[in-house]
């Protein structure tokens, strides 16, 4: 029994409209979360992303070829329940962001996170209203309490939705300023990402590469991309 895997059984996957949304039908019959609630989207958009994902299944159910649905669950099921205590866990990145961390050396270090990372704190200064300022080392520094706030009421403002986006938005590039300039689209999603990655990509220069962290690092930008889009399905009305 342990070797059993739900197969396709049904012909159609179609959009429905739903009580303060759209769900998903599979010949008639509702789609419903692992935890047995109903899966009701908030946009259209949406609800034919997680439509055309079950209707791209053949033979056994693959769940990693779903991932629209499987971020949806995680809203509804996950932080449904406890989207005050994600939405504070996202918005401590703030007083600990990846942008303000910065290398006394080497010089060429020191420069390319200048040059990259603090058009992105003037950014978040200028379009977020939150001033938050760099430090050298890894020791921590707290932050100013009145720019942490503005960050804390932004974050805490998300639906469930974009609450579960912005979590891997955030979690994914270490940077709270960084998961907000991509649900604004402040910069082109993939030179966000490379921002993320601007150290990583530094030892690589230095080191040489290695195949398995450049490995993970795909996985890591696939999610990143694909949290993006959920966040932008979360906007499409």
């Amino acid at each position: 029994m342990s070797d059993w895997k739900a197969k396709r059984f049904w012909k159609d996957a179609t959009v429905v409209p739903a009580p303060q949304g759209h769900t998903v039908e599979l010949d008639g019959r509702p789609v419903k979360t692992p935890a047995k609630q109903p899966l009701i989207l908030p946009t259209q958009a949406m609800a034919k992303a997680v439509a055309a994902e079950w209707d791209a299944q053949e033979g056994v159910i693959d769940p990693n070829l779903m991932p629209v649905t499987r971020t949806a669950n995680s809203a509804i099921d996950k932080v449904a329940s406890q989207h005050a205590e994600v939405a504070e866990m996202l918005s401590d990145y703030g007083d600990s962001d990846l942008l303000c961390y910065r290398a006394d050396t080497p010089e060429e270090l020191v420069k390319r996170q200048k040059a990259h990372w603090d058009p992105m704190l003037d950014w978040a200064a200028e379009v977020l209203g939150a001033r938050l300022e760099p430090r050298v080392g890894i020791m921590h520094q707290p932050q100013d309490p009145d720019a942490l706030e503005v960050l804390r009421r932004r974050t805490h403002a998300m639906n469930n939705f974009e609450l579960a986006a912005f979590h891997d938005l955030v979690s994914l590039s270490g940077s709270l300023v960084l998961g907000f300039a991509a649900t604004m689209g402040a910069r082109d999603i993939e030179v966000l990402w490379d921002i993320s990655r601007l150290d990583e990509a530094w030892q690589a220069e230095q080191w040489g590469r290695d195949d398995a962290a450049e490995a993970l690092a795909e996985v890591k930008k696939a999610a990143f991309l694909h949290a993006w889009r959920m966040f932008a399905l979360c906007q499409a009305e």
